[in-house]
């Protein structure tokens, strides 16, 4: 059984100053745990910690797998969830950054596809 150590203060500086960047103000993030497959050949789960923050109907959430090794992870309800394509970062500001940029991609499509079904 793994044990993966919390959230640094450092890491969490990363997420909150990220966020301010891009909102222009502070989001308040909790801080929780998840099970989760480390690799899809496990049969196991591995409890790992995790960031969360929402946004409008939007929520995110990075799992920290391991030293230096982040997941993440967007939703607006429990079938509607999306990643970034990307399996694991190793890098939080990487993983932080191309979270909220697949994101806001995903969030520009859906209104570009909302406005040609309305003028359609």
């Amino acid at each position: 059984m793994q044990n993966i150590a919390d959230f640094s203060d450092s890491e969490l500086w990363i997420v909150e100053t990220t966020l301010r960047e891009r909102y222009g103000k502070k989001i308040d993030l909790a801080l929780g745990e998840s099970e989760v497959r480390l690799h899809s050949s496990d049969r196991e789960l591995t409890t790992c910690p995790v960031v969360y923050w929402e946004v409008g109907k939007c929520h995110f959430v990075i799992f920290k797998t391991g030293d230096k090794r982040y997941r993440c992870q967007f939703y607006y309800r429990v079938h509607q969830q999306y990643g970034t394509g990307i399996n694991e970062f190793d890098d939080l500001t990487d993983c932080t950054v191309t979270l909220l940029q697949t994101q806001a991609d995903y969030e520009r499509d859906q209104n570009i596809k909302n406005s040609e079904s309305d003028n359609g």
